[in-house]
C-alpha cells in the first residue's frame, strides 16, 4: 500500500482564502497567488511513490471545484478547528503512513516529502517546523490508532502550536525535518521574493 500525502486547501475565492495576505495586496490578488501556488505545488509533488489526496474546504464547493486537476482524489475537511479536521484524516484514512501539509508553503520539494516518509520508517511521527512556532508538515506512521489526545489543547495560529502538538502526541517518537515558512502576510510574501532573488546566480559579465 502506498503512503498518502494529504494537501489541505481552500477554494481560491477572493475573501475566502489568504485573507491576511489579502489585507496587504487585495483579496483578488491573494486568491490569485494561492491558486497559482497550489498549481505549482501539485505539479512538483505528483509522484508514483505516494498517492495525493486533496482535503478541500468548503466541503461542497471544494468537491465540485474545477480549479484543481480532476486526477487528484478529493476528500472533505469537514467542520471544526484545524486539529479536528486533521484528526479525522489521521483516524479515518486507510492504514499506512500519512503526511499532511498545507497548500500555502512555497518551495516544498519531492525530496522534503521523501524525507518525511523515510522518517516514519524509524519514528511514529514526523513534523516539519515553521519559524513562528508552528509547523508546515505533520505525519503519522499509523501502525496503531493515533493517541486519543492528538491535537488536544493545541493553540492554533500561535507560537505554541508546535509545542502543544508535541505534548498531544504523548510518548510518540517524533522526527523533525527541514524548517519552512508559509505565506500568511504581505511581509511573508516579500521575504519569499527576497530569498528567491538571493538564490538566483549572478549573470556572467
Amino acid at each position: 500500500m502506498k503512503p498518502t500525502l494529504v494537501i489541505m486547501l481552500k477554494e481560491p475565492r477572493p475573501g475566502r482564502v489568504k485573507t491576511r495576505l489579502g489585507r496587504g495586496i487585495g483579496m483578488v490578488g491573494a486568491a490569485w497567488w494561492f491558486r497559482h501556488q497550489v498549481s505549482s505545488l501539485l505539479r512538483e509533488l505528483a509522484d508514483p511513490h505516494w498517492q495525493i489526496l486533496l482535503a478541500v474546504s468548503p466541503d461542497v464547493d471544494g468537491a465540485k471545484s474545477r480549479v484543481w486537476p480532476a486526477r487528484f482524489q478529493r476528500i472533505q475537511q469537514g467542520r471544526g478547528d484545524l486539529g479536528d479536521r486533521m484528526g479525522r484524516l489521521f483516524r479515518g484514512l486507510p492504514a499506512g503512513p500519512v503526511v499532511i501539509i498545507g497548500a500555502d508553503i512555497p518551495n516544498i520539494k519531492k525530496s522534503n516529502i521523501r524525507a518525511a516518509f523515510r522518517a516514519l520508517g524509524r519514528n511514529q511521527a514526523v513534523i516539519g517546523p515553521a519559524p513562528d512556532g508552528g509547523y508546515w508538515l505533520i505525519g503519522l506512521k499509523r501502525v496503531a490508532r493515533p493517541p486519543a489526545t492528538l491535537f488536544e489543547g493545541v493553540r492554533w495560529s500561535s507560537e505554541h502550536a508546535l509545542a502543544d502538538t508535541l505534548k498531544s502526541l504523548g510518548t510518540y517518537s517524533v522526527a523533525m525535518i527541514e524548517t519552512k515558512q508559509d505565506v500568511d502576510s504581505v511581509d511573508d510574501l516579500r521575504a519569499l521574493r527576497s530569498n528567491s532573488m538571493r538564490d538566483v546566480p549572478n549573470s556572467p559579465c
